[in-house]
């Protein structure tokens, strides 16, 4: 007989009593936005609990005292800040007198990057920890009353087990930049069709011949200073769109302090003033596209700070895959190839389950088709032959 311990499954309000060792051995590579520095900064910052509509409930197991595996659930009273939208559903739920909030969420709050939801150790073989780990969230999400369960922005393989387990499959989609193996940001240009590469030189040389200076800086070089003003950039962006800030000032702080050496900044000045940037984040071959914002127009400078810049930048440092977040047309124009993004949902009513199932059929389709009608007319040569 094994002696090794029994798995214990808990359901923890906070990671204030995790050590972050532990926590991050199960994160495993390419997955920063589920790093503990990352998901403690939005509960130590008031950006997630008590005063919003994110309410951590993280499922541990444990052997022992050994944390083996974690899902990150939170209890969420609106469908804010997800990226893969469920209002028509609420709306719905509404029509029949049924409550579809509060339901639980697994996904990274405010941010619609593909990454494992599913955290298991190294030494937890095969799927047998992460299968327990969501039979026991099924079971707390009955136990709280929760109208459903929804895993946002999920890996292909956990899609494949949590549909294998009965739960709703959704494929959306984004668009992605992947690397090819060029040599510098000719290379790149070089793949594109003729018309592509001129009006991307072109929105290139209005940056330049408008004065303006753009650095990119990462790790020890950001500091305070340059904190501050994406702080300012964020808030510019929010008021832009008519949306309430999701993040709090505290969370930049946060980041700078703890999660410096997973950032890269490009930040755009104007006479020695900071007039625009944007926040990004990376592991060693991946490189994610979050928080943009400007407190002044110019031309082409979005574009700059969050494709052309951070591409150039993909290229010097290896990096193979580059998200730059949600919505994606002005994306596809530049080089970005369509992609599918797997959610998966467990809905607890019977009859909303079967309506909703079959919604998700004919999106799914849709998406597929959408994803092979955008490549079929790629400006990637490449993209557009195959």
């Amino acid at each position: 007989m094994s002696d090794r311990p029994h798995l214990e499954l808990t359901l923890d309000a906070s990671l204030a009593d995790i050590e972050p060792r532990q926590w991050n051995e199960i994160v495993g590579p390419d997955n920063v936005f589920m790093e503990y520095e990352f998901l403690r900064s939005l509960e130590a910052s008031g950006s997630v609990g008590a005063r919003t509509s994110w309410h951590p409930q993280y499922a541990t197991a444990w052997r022992g005292s050994t944390l083996v595996g974690a899902i990150p659930m939170y209890a969420k009273w609106d469908s804010y800040g997800e990226f893969i939208f469920d209002w028509q559903w609420a709306a719905a739920y509404e029509r029949a007198g049924i409550s579809y909030y509060p339901k639980g969420v697994v996904a990274v709050p405010f941010t619609p990057a593909t990454g494992k939801r599913l955290l298991v150790g190294p030494e937890e073989s095969g799927a047998g920890t992460a299968s327990a780990l969501v039979r026991f969230l099924l079971e707390a999400v009955e136990a709280k009353g929760l109208s459903s369960l929804h895993f946002l922005f999920v890996t292909e393989d956990e899609h494949d087990l949590l549909t294998g387990m009965g739960m709703l499959s959704r494929i959306t989609h984004q668009f992605h930049w992947q690397n090819r193996g060029y040599r510098d940001f000719d290379g790149f240009l070089a793949d594109l069709r003729s018309k592509k590469r001129k009006s991307i030189l072109k929105e290139r040389r209005e940056v330049a011949e408008a004065g303006i200076e753009v650095r990119l800086l990462e790790g020890d070089q950001i500091t305070a200073e340059h904190m501050e003003a994406m702080w300012r950039f964020y808030i510019a962006n929010s008021v832009g769109r008519f949306s309430d800030p999701y993040l709090t000032r505290e969370m930049f702080d946060r980041l700078l302090s703890s999660f410096r050496h997973r950032m890269v900044l490009v930040m755009a000045s104007d006479s020695g003033r900071w007039v625009g940037g944007t926040m990004n984040f990376r592991t060693a071959d991946k490189l994610y596209g979050r928080y943009w914002g400007a407190s002044d127009y110019y031309p082409s400078l979005h574009f700059e700070c969050c494709f052309y810049r951070l591409i150039e930048y993909a290229i010097a440092t290896g990096v193979q895959l580059f998200e730059a977040g949600a919505q994606g047309e002005q994306k596809f124009l530049r080089g970005f190839v369509g992609r599918p993004t797997f959610s998966c949902h467990h809905i607890a009513h019977t009859a909303a389950r079967e309506a909703i199932a079959g919604f998700l059929e004919q999106e799914r389709r849709q998406n597929l088709d959408l994803i092979a009608g955008y490549n079929r007319v790629s400006p990637l040569k490449h993209v557009r032959a195959a």
